[in-house]
């Protein structure tokens, strides 16, 4: 079989539409466990096939080892076998990543999301030499995370083909922005890609990517679902039609303020959570970002998505 094969047949080893997770959190910053099984049975209705936690939008840097491990263990509980929970242990310390993969393991999760270490600026051959420790683990599928933007490294062509040799390393989510360098990627190596940016989500689509890791999919898992739906139908035009509907939302979570800040604003304005408290550094939405998130949801119809099954 060629790896050329994800032209006619997507790879999809975790499922076409994942959501990175949220962290819900009480109003004094401590963890909401309630809510966070609440919003993992909400994405569960509404589309899913699997949910990425401990990520960027889950707040990973200010979260602690064991208030990950409850987490995955949360939101396992939460949706039972049905939906993969890909949990984030990257790190920019290989030893601290090892770790939280076998622990990742160990508290239930159906594979790793590693993103390339951040601040320390390593050379290819170190990130080839992280992402393969990581990997020798546990026994878990891992998705890479390439998003140079907030990692100040990325991950050349040469290097992703050497990691697609090791049989756990078997997709990445590629949030570098560049639709067209990704696509001679995904030839290139075989690895199954994810699009980790909802405005560039229909073109990864487009191209042969296996689905989309999403954000504002907390509020918009349905139409993502049309819309990769569509695409694998080859109805292209109903696609370009789902994603127009969702620009507005787009546009209001992850460009008109801070992501995580704003997609919480959007949980807690469709009554999903009941508050939009994030931890420090992090500030939450004003009032007037808020405002912004609420004409969106209500231009893009998605108002009515209320509150998942208690």
């Amino acid at each position: 079989m060629s790896h050329l094969d994800f032209l006619a047949r997507p790879k999809r080893p975790f499922g076409a539409l994942l959501t990175a997770m949220a962290t819900p959190f009480h109003e004094d910053g401590a963890l909401d466990i309630d809510s966070t099984r609440r919003l993992a049975r909400h994405l569960k209705t509404h589309g899913h096939d699997g949910i990425v936690v401990n990520g960027t939008t889950g707040e990973a840097p200010t979260t602690s080892d064991g208030e990950k491990r409850l987490i995955i263990e949360a939101v396992r509980e939460a949706v039972g076998p049905e939906l993969k929970v890909v949990a984030g242990v990257g790190t920019n310390d290989t030893r601290h990543s090892v770790r939280l993969a076998q622990e990742a393991a160990e508290a239930g999760a159906d594979g790793l999301l590693v993103v390339t270490p951040y601040y320390s600026r390593p050379t290819q051959t170190g990130l080839v030499q992280h992402f393969l420790r990581v990997a020798d683990a546990t026994d878990l599928p891992v998705m890479i995370y390439d998003i140079p933007g907030r990692s100040a490294v990325h991950l050349d062509e040469a290097t992703l083909r050497e990691l697609a040799g090791h049989d756990r390393i078997v997709a990445v989510k590629d949030a570098t922005g560049q639709a067209g360098a990704a696509f001679h990627k995904m030839v290139a190596t075989g690895l199954a890609y994810y699009a980790g940016d909802d405005l560039l989500g229909l073109a990864f689509l487009g191209s042969g990517a296996g689905g989309v890791v999403s954000v504002v999919g907390h509020v918009a898992g349905d139409v993502w679902r049309e819309t990769i739906d569509a695409v694998d139908a080859g109805d292209m035009a109903t696609a370009r039609r789902a994603v127009a509907r969702i620009l507005p939302v787009i546009t209001a979570v992850m460009g008109r303020g801070q992501g995580v800040a704003m997609v919480k604003a959007a949980l807690e304005i469709v009554g999903v959570l009941p508050r939009r408290t994030v931890r420090l550094p992090l500030a939450a939405a004003t009032e007037l970002e808020a405002g912004h998130v609420r004409e969106a949801l209500a231009t893009s119809g998605l108002t009515g998505a209320r509150r998942a099954a208690e």
